[in-house]
C-alpha cells in the first residue's frame, strides 16, 4: 500500500542562497513527490506544519565506529537508526577502530538507500604514524578521503604523505592537537577550570600544530587539507588572520556547552579536544557564523555503559547523540543568538558537504534526503526511540525543546507526529 502524507504550511528551506518559504508538501513512502502539489489531493491523510521547517538532511563529516558488527557501545545497524532520528542522512567514519580501517578491504561497509555512509580512508598504518597506508588503494576503494588519528602526525610523515599527492583532489583530514603539549590534562587551561580544580590543557597543543597545518597548507595549495575540530578562540583568531584557511570543522558539542556553564555531574567534561571556556564557545561561535569556521561535525563517539562507569581519567573521551544536534543547535544559535534558520542549516548540511567535497544537498522531487523539525516540540532523550546503544550522550533528564518529527531516511511508521503538538 502507497502511503501518502500531505503537510501544509511548512517553512522550505530549499538550497543555498534561497530564501525560506512557506508551501505544501506531497511525500509518498518517505519520497518528496511534489513541493506545492496540484490541488487534487483528495483523500490524502494531511499534517498541518504551521511553525515547522522543512530542510536538506543533514551531513555529519567525521564520526567514529568501533566495531560495526559486534560493537557494545554501537553497531552499523544501530548508529544509522540513530543519525536517521537525528536528521541526518549522510555520516563520513573516521578509520579509528579496533581494527583501523587502512586497507581497502576494511572500507567495505554501506548502508541501505537513502542513507548514505562515506568512509575516510587512513593516512598511516594502523593509525600509529610510523608509515603511510596505501593511499592511493583506498581511494580507489571508495574511501572519501585520507583522515590521521587523534593527533598530529610526524612532520615528516606527514609532509611525506602529502608530496606525494596519491590523494589528489580529495581532502586530507588533519587533526591541529599535539598530545605531548596537553600534558594530560583534560579541560582547557582557562580560569573557570583552575577555580574547578581539573587538569588543564593548554591553548598550545591546539595552536602551535595549527601553525605546523597552515605552513603545509601554504606550501601545498593543491593538497585539500581540512582541519579537524578547532577548538580554542586563539585557533578561531589565527585562521582568521591567515585569509585564506583550509576548511575547519568544530565538534557541536564545543558550540553548547564550557567549562564555566556545565555542572561538575553532568556528561560531556571528557572530550578531544579538550572543552574550553566560554570565551572559546564565543569565538567558535563567531568563527562559524562568519565562515571561519566551514562545518559543524558530530564526531560521535560511543561508550558502552560499562564504560562510562569508570573514572574520567581511565575512560576514552567523546560524546554521542546525533539526535540532540539540531536540537541544542537550534535552541543555542537560533533561539539565543539570532541566527537565521538558513545559517544553521548551512553549518550542518551544506557546509559539511563542501568539506567533504560534496554537492550541497537541496530539496527537489524525488528525494527522500530531508527532514521535518519542529522547534516547539518538547521530549526527553530518554523517552525517544532513536536506535543507539551508546551510554555516553548528554542531556540526561534535562528536557530538550526541539525535534525532528519526520525524516525520509526512516520508517514513516515511527514517524513523530502523532503526538500533540503546542498550539
Amino acid at each position: 500500500m502507497v502511503r501518502q502524507l500531505l503537510i501544509r504550511g511548512v517553512t522550505l528551506l530549499e538550497a543555498p542562497g534561497r530564501p525560506p518559504r512557506q508551501a505544501d508538501v506531497l511525500l509518498e513512502d518517505g519520497v518528496l513527490r511534489a513541493i506545492d502539489p496540484e490541488p487534487d489531493v483528495a483523500g490524502v491523510a494531511t499534517f498541518d506544519a504551521e511553525g515547522c521547517w522543512l530542510a536538506p538532511a543533514l551531513v555529519d563529516p567525521h564520526s567514529v565506529l568501533e566495531d560495526p558488527l559486534q560493537g557494545r557501545a554501537e553497531t552499523l545497524a544501530s548508529l544509522g537508526e540513530a543519525a536517521a532520528a537525528g536528521g541526518y542522512g549522510t555520516v563520513a567514519l573516521l578509520p579509528w577502530a579496533s581494527s583501523w580501517r587502512d586497507r581497502p578491504e576494511r572500507l567495505g561497509w554501506s548502508w541501505p538507500e537513502p542513507m548514505r555512509l562515506l568512509r575516510w580512508g587512513s593516512f598511516s598504518v594502523d593509525g600509529l604514524d610510523r608509515d603511510l597506508a596505501p593511499h592511493g588503494d583506498q581511494l580507489a576503494a571508495g574511501a572519501c578521503g585520507l583522515a590521521a588519528g587523534a593527533t598530529l602526525p610526524p612532520l615528516d610523515l606527514l609532509e611525506r604523505g602529502l608530496r606525494l599527492g596519491e590523494m589528489g583532489d580529495r581532502p586530507v583530514l588533519l587533526p591541529p592537537r599535539d598530545g605531548s603539549l596537553a600534558r594530560r590534562g583534560f579541560v582547557r587551561e582557562r580560569v573557570e577550570a583552575l577555580r574547578a580544580g581539573w587538569p588543564l590543557d593548554p591553548p598550545g597543543s591546539e595552536t602551535l600544530p595549527l601553525e605546523t597545518l597552515l605552513s603545509l597548507a601554504d606550501d601545498l595549495p593543491a593538497a585539500g587539507l581540512r582541519l579537524m575540530n578547532v577548538s580554542t578562540a586563539e585557533a578561531v583568531a589565527r585562521l582568521r588572520r591567515h585569509g585564506r584557511p583550509p576548511l575547519a570543522s568544530v565538534g557541536w558539542w564545543h558550540l553548547v556547552a564550557d567549562s564555566g556553564g556545565l555542572d561538575p555531574a553532568d556528561e560531556g567534561w571528557l572530550v578531544e579536544p579538550s572543552l574550553g571556556g566560554p570565551a572559546d564557545r564565543r569565538a567558535l561561535i563567531d568563527g562559524l557564523a562568519d565562515g571561519v569556521i566551514s562545518a559543524v561535525a558530530v564526531h560521535h563517539i560511543a561508550l558502552d555503559a560499562e564504560e562510562e562507569l569508570l573514572p574520567l581519567d581511565q575512560r576514552r573521551p567523546g560524546v554521542a547523540g546525533h539526535g540532540l544536534v539540531l536540537p541544542l543547535l537550534w535552541e543555542e544559535l537560533v533561539g539565543r543568538r539570532g541566527w537565521r534558520p538558513e545559517q544553521l542549516w548551512q553549518a550542518l548540511c551544506w557546509g559539511p558537504a563542501r568539506f567533504l567535497g560534496l554537492p550541497e544537498p537541496a530539496l527537489a522531487a524525488g528525494t527522500a534526503q530531508w527532514l521535518l523539525f519542529d522547534p516547539r516540540r518538547s521530549w526527553r532523550w530518554e523517552d525517544a526511540t532513536d536506535g543507539s546503544l551508546a551510554a555516553n550522550r548528554p542531556c540526561r533528564g534535562r528536557p530538550l525543546q526541539g525535534r525532528v518529527l519526520a525524516c525520509g531516511l526512516s520508517d514513516p511508521g515511527r514517524w513523530a507526529l502523532a503526538a500533540d503538538r503546542p498550539s
